[in-house]
């Protein structure tokens, strides 16, 4: 069944699984190591003609099981491809790791997830990797930022913690005029809400630990590019470094998207009704929320996206530690943790120190789950008193 005319919700449910073995509605778990051929030039063909399979040969590369969640992906994505693997850090190091060799340069979004810029530091760095970090809300800083030996361009808009937006296709087209391949942290938005790839972008990254797969009970990470680029991904950092996803967490990932844009939507709505209520309260400074009319970048917001999801934070203008703190342990529905993305809200308190910020400000993150927004504000209203 293709998915070039179908709805979303449609391509979710249906895309991949015309064939229903021994008449299944929902796909088996193909929890094998290998696959078994008749011959063994069947097998050598499998392994060298289609390592994407099918055929499949090794699970290590490729699984039946594997194959439909990333192939509902691409599908979303509009991407002629997709791999899985292990963790959204697995996906961010692998197409980092496409891109560069020993004397590459690469410019990055300032604010993108922090494990990334240890990524820079305390590994390709050792293989003389060199970065930039930029602030990506000017396009022209992100330009000057490209140096000759310059491989790649790193973007995620909205960033982590503080959510800035970056012009994407301003900065895409330079970038291909330049040849210099270009990467997106899609995880924030999910290809229900914006495609990269339709806009310029080389490769989208995605920790499917979140919104793709819903329910908090995976860690996974995905790659989506034209189909060259995946089958070298593939063949190279991927078959060496072996952190495909295995067939059982796959298996819940493609359970997971089947409800995605359902809850994408929710989430937005929750997020949209907690953060204008937040943005009213005295405690409060300053709301990052793109979704807001006082967001900054309002106007890239709506020809970019114009959609948010249930992720935001704000910045109490109490700065002290204890109080901040006090005001994280005082909420009862939303749940101290990291990650985000599934059932249940979140809160985490972060000390955030960005380009073109004069000085560390505590910042507060929440995530609103699937709880009732009315029952997340009574929650919140009553931890206030902590920040009053």
């Amino acid at each position: 069944m293709h998915g070039e005319n179908m709805g979303l919700g449609t391509l979710l449910s249906h895309f991949g699984e015309d064939e229903k073995v021994q008449g299944a509605v929902t796909p088996p778990i193909f929890q094998n190591s290998l696959f078994l051929f008749d011959t063994v030039d069947e097998l050598f063909h499998a392994m060298a003609v289609t390592p994407e399979g099918p055929p499949y040969h090794y699970s290590r590369v490729s699984n039946p099981t594997v194959a439909l969640a990333e192939n509902k992906i691409a599908a979303m994505e509009g991407a002629e491809g997709c791999k899985l693997l292990g963790s959204g850090m697995a996906a961010i190091t692998l197409a980092v790791m496409s891109c560069v060799e020993a004397g590459s340069h690469a410019v990055v979004v300032d604010t993108c997830y922090g494990p990334l810029k240890s990524l820079l530091d305390e590994v390709l760095k050792r293989f003389g990797v060199t970065y930039t970090l930029v602030d990506g809300r000017d396009v022209d800083g992100v330009i000057d930022a490209i140096h000759p030996e310059t491989t790649l361009v790193y973007l995620e808009s909205p960033s982590s913690i503080v959510f800035r937006l970056q012009d994407i296709e301003a900065i895409t087209k330079v970038c291909r005029e330049r040849g210099i391949t270009t990467a997106f942290d899609n995880t924030y938005n999910t290809p229900v809400f914006y495609n990269p790839i339709k806009h310029g972008i080389d490769i989208v990254c995605h920790s499917a630990t979140k919104y793709m797969g819903g329910h908090s009970d995976i860690t996974a990470g995905a790659i989506c590019s034209d189909a060259k680029r995946i089958n070298r991904i593939l063949r190279h950092e991927l078959n060496y470094v072996g952190s495909m996803l295995h067939p059982f967490p796959a298996w819940l990932l493609t359970r997971g998207l089947r409800s995605l844009a359902l809850r994408m939507k929710r989430h937005e709505e929750t997020g949209n009704t907690v953060a204008n209520w937040i943005e009213q309260r005295p405690e409060v400074e300053l709301v990052n929320h793109i979704s807001l009319e006082s967001f900054a970048q309002r106007e890239l917001y709506l020809r970019m996206l114009g959609h948010s999801t249930g992720l935001f934070s704000f910045e109490p203008k109490v700065q002290e530690e204890a109080r901040v703190k006090a005001f994280c342990n005082r909420l009862k529905l939303f749940g101290r943790g990291v990650s985000w993305g599934g059932f249940e809200s979140l809160v985490v308190p972060i000390k955030v120190h960005a380009l073109g910020m004069p000085e560390p400000r505590w910042t507060i993150r929440l995530f609103c789950g699937l709880e009732e927004p009315e029952d997340l504000i009574r929650d919140l209203q009553e931890a206030m008193v902590e920040l009053g």
